[in-house]
């Protein structure tokens, strides 16, 4: 099996589409068309976490953080980052990351921090916004559904919980071909005004080739007429964050010892108790200080994210605990879902879970 082709499960998991601008993600290091030997799944691909792949055999490291973040000029060896670029190619290991596409995936990281903390009646936090396009397209009703369909197919059509979405309209087209057309129906310079089907759908904008190339391949006119408009709706299903509901309240003490217990921190940083008991609660593995207000708006009971800053705790206004649970902490099961993921798609192939702890921070 070559690299791509475990590429291909990959982004199928976490569409690279769905990553932020600013984020580095996809095969960093490495040749997509070598053969793999196995693949090791980390958080951070340190030069430990090499070391560990050389020594399982495994060819392809796939990590959470990319390695590889902001450019380099210099590759000398002279930080962790360069070392562990180095001797990946020096033993021919390629590097893939993940990071923000699995982040705003609606199964993937906060999702992921949700389940391990058994919140229910989860949703998006913060909806991905200029995500979605709409596709507006005629053609003859004989022909009306085969297209529709190869549009669903190409993934057209998904709303929220609902999918195959269209709207259909009936109307008159009109059209005149020149001395160079060969019309379906009708003659060159003859008038032609026949009944026309208008079909609507709409799609991801990542889709976009793939819709085009379903609908030339499946419209039944030689010059196929169309509009493509970007639209201002979130896209609820993609987002960063996510925000649920424990079935049963708990005090804010018996909730900040729940939370340390099952993501397995270290330690706490929170803002002052409020005597509220903890019912819905918002949580944004990583770096999340930017989703507070966010957080407050949803109403929730309490905010759980990593490298809050001194003053970011007073934007608790009050209206909710603020946690600072660690960066790693919030993140620490993403690894064994890619694992799991893996496995169930790669079947009778190595997939190693890192045994690496590769949590730069430590605690006293």
């Amino acid at each position: 099996m070559k690299i791509k082709e475990i590429i291909s499960v990959l982004e199928e998991m976490a569409p690279l589409a769905y990553a932020e601008d600013f984020d580095n993600v996809g095969l960093l290091v490495g040749d997509q068309e070598s053969e793999t030997t196995g693949v090791l799944v980390c958080h951070d691909a340190l030069e430990s976490v090499i070391d560990e792949a050389v020594a399982k055999k495994c060819n392809l490291v796939v990590c959470f953080h990319p390695i590889l973040f902001s450019g380099l000029k210099k590759i000398t060896g002279k930080n962790y980052v360069e070392r562990a670029v180095i001797k990946a190619i020096k033993n021919d290991i390629a590097i893939y990351a993940v990071h923000t596409a699995l982040d705003n995936h609606q199964d993937g990281v906060n999702k992921i921090f949700c389940d391990a903390l058994g919140l229910t009646k989860t949703k998006i936090l913060i909806p991905k916004q200029n995500f979605i396009r709409k596709l507006v397209t005629y053609t003859i009703p004989e022909n009306a559904e085969k297209l529709r369909n190869a549009l669903f197919d190409a993934g057209a059509g998904n709303i929220g919980n609902y999918e195959n979405c269209s709207f259909n309209s009936k109307g008159i087209g009109t059209y005149m071909g020149n001395e160079k057309s060969n019309p379906e129906f009708g003659a060159r310079f003859e008038f032609m005004e026949s009944d026309e089907i208008k079909i609507e759908v709409t799609f991801e904008k990542y889709l976009e080739n793939k819709i085009l190339k379903s609908l030339f391949k499946n419209h039944i006119y030689e010059e196929v007429a169309y509009e493509i408009y970007d639209l201002q709706n979130k896209n609820q299903n993609i987002g960063l964050g996510m925000i649920g509901e424990f079935e049963v309240p708990m005090n804010e003490k018996e909730f900040l010892t729940f939370v340390k217990d099952k993501m397995q921190s270290d330690g706490i940083r929170h803002s002052d108790f409020l005597g509220k008991p903890i019912k819905k609660v918002a949580v944004l593995g990583g770096s999340g200080s930017f989703a507070i207000k966010n957080a407050i708006q949803a109403g929730a009971d309490a905010f759980l994210t990593a490298d809050l800053k001194y003053h970011q705790f007073y934007e608790a206004e009050n209206q909710l605990i603020l946690a600072d649970i660690g960066h790693f902490e919030s993140e620490r099961y993403t690894k064994n879902y890619i694992v799991d993921f893996l496995r169930k798609k790669i079947l009778n192939f190595a997939i190693v879970l890192s045994e690496e702890n590769t949590n730069p921070v430590k605690y006293l």
